[in-house]
């Protein structure tokens, strides 16, 4: 028996080439959605094609803000709680269950302390990934270390990430990459949507929602400096979450934003058309984990706003990591627009699928053993 329960737009797009997988392999599943995110969330489910009907443990309002994340966690794990034999049954006796969970979100640590609770094998997938500081990222370094002492097996994105786990008690399988691999390759092998950048040929994205970048009026307020300067020297799409324009409505930000000629707020778009928009671009600059690994696997310039990441992709290559100095981040915009401009960049077909390695693992040992394809 396979549970998987996901909580972000992020997770699922990670989790859906092996949510596909296990379709394609007849090895059923059941799908949990949290609620921590709403907005399109079955959109993307479309896109990738997931049959699967999911079970929704929370139907309101999408999680933006903290006062809401701490009643949503207490609603959602009082849902499992008191609906568990009907949501999370107890295994056959001679079966075993796994709890599947994904990076680092509160939706992760949910599913986790379920999974124990109902006695299943807590698999987690991306893990591994540390920033080496407690507090940051917050709150994502801590789920990541509680959810490494629940977990069972560790699916880890690669080496380093695998060699943070030395020693724990749980079973360690690198898949070599992520899972987000081949959802890149999905989502750049399909047609032109019709969302496109009207920037011209050359332009830079922005995407920025991370809590400590958008809760901070200071460090908000140093971000939309950099973008008015940058936006100087080349056009920006500024892909805006609802959270960020929430944040940059409250601390009167978001018209300066507006009225800047070279500025082009896009509203946060699926996965398909977001991909093939920073596939063409000169350069990205983000806060997001996934962002800076899909961005290294297609070899475009990255500026990290963040002062640390638990991720090692693109670092010393394609990623800077800007600690928020403007020495760094002059630096970087110099360097990316010195060359000549790219066109839109694509992944080999023939690299190995990580989502191929974790469901021949979960095909072994919680379903009957099947040939895995990915596309």
């Amino acid at each position: 028996m396979i549970v998987c329960v996901i909580g972000t737009r992020a997770q699922l797009i990670k989790m859906a080439p092996v949510l596909v997988a296990l379709e394609r392999a007849g090895l059923g599943y059941t799908l949990i959605l949290t609620g921590q995110h709403r907005a399109t969330m079955f959109e993307l489910l479309a896109e990738f094609g997931i049959a699967t009907v999911p079970i929704t443990l929370h139907e309101g309002a999408e999680i933006t803000g903290i006062t809401q994340m701490g009643l949503w966690s207490l609603k959602v794990l009082w849902r499992a709680l008191v609906s568990r034999r009907a949501i999370f049954p107890a295994a056959r006796r001679g079966e075993r269950a796994a709890m599947l969970v994904h990076g680092d979100t509160l939706s992760t640590l949910l599913g986790a302390l379920i999974g124990k609770l109902r006695a299943y094998d807590v698999l987690h997938v991306e893990s591994g990934l540390t920033s080496g500081t407690l507090r940051e990222p917050f709150p994502e370094e801590i789920t990541r270390r509680m959810v490494f002492r629940l977990a069972d097996v560790a699916f880890c994105p690669g080496t380093w990430a695998a060699s943070n786990l030395a020693g724990r008690r749980l079973r360690i399988v690198d898949t070599g990459s992520n899972t987000l691999r081949d959802a890149v390759r999905v989502a750049l092998a399909r047609p032109r949507t019709g969302v496109s950048p009207p920037a011209g040929p050359s332009y830079a994205v922005v995407s920025i929602h991370r809590f400590e970048n958008i809760f901070k009026r200071e460090r908000f307020e140093f971000i939309v400096e950099c973008l008015e300067a940058i936006g100087e020297r080349i056009a920006i799409v500024f892909v805006l979450h609802p959270a960020t324009r929430k944040q940059a409505e409250r601390f009167a930000l978001l018209e300066r934003l507006e009225s800047h000629p070279a500025i082009c707020i896009y509203p946060r778009m699926t996965y398909v058309p977001f991909m093939q928009i920073i596939a063409a671009s000169r350069f990205v600059i983000t806060d997001g984990g996934s962002n800076q690994e899909e961005l290294s696997y297609l070899g475009i310039p990255t500026l990290i706003m963040r002062g640390a990441t638990e991720r090692q992709e693109g670092l010393g290559a394609t990623a800077v990591l800007s600690r928020y100095d403007r020495a760094t981040i002059d630096s970087f915009v110099d360097r990316a627009l010195s060359g000549a401009a790219s066109p839109p960049r694509t992944l080999p077909e023939d690299d190995a699928s990580p989502s191929a390695i974790i469901v021949d693992e979960l095909a072994a040992s919680y379903a009957k053993s099947g040939t895995i394809s990915v596309p």
